[in-house]
């Protein structure tokens, strides 16, 4: 049986890169005291109209290629890699259900960089 709160998540970020859903659709996934927060950048969004109004302002939105989702029932992670117009940001993306709808995120991106000489034995 699948997980419903997985399929949430693979209709919102579908692996395939095909955003399917409307913003309307996408909207009612998340719980009205939805809550987003962005450590790195101090932002915290409460509501899911703030998140509506915030995604209705964003001028160019990026796209995301989601790597992998992980966990079940109300805990999970997505793991992808964000483009904002040619700046790469890998994302951890730690997603919090409540009665089958999106009640928080934690969104942790980082850079890409090149990894140290001494760990290339190491790595395949």
């Amino acid at each position: 049986m699948t997980d419903p709160n997985r399929e949430v998540l693979e209709r919102l970020w579908p692996t395939d890169g095909v955003l399917a859903l409307s913003a309307e659709d996408e909207h009612a996934l998340r719980a009205e005291d939805y809550v987003l927060e962005m450590p790195q950048s101090g932002e915290r969004l409460v509501g899911r109209d703030t998140m509506r109004a915030l995604q209705s302002a964003y001028p160019n939105p990026p796209s995301i290629e989601i790597q992998r989702i992980d966990g079940e029932g109300d805990h999970f992670v997505v793991l992808g890699r964000s483009d904002y117009g040619g700046d790469i940001y890998y994302v951890a993306n730690v997603v919090e259900f409540r009665d089958g709808r999106i009640a928080r995120e934690t969104r942790i991106y980082g850079s890409p960089f090149e990894a140290p000489a001494w760990r290339a034995p190491y790595t395949s």
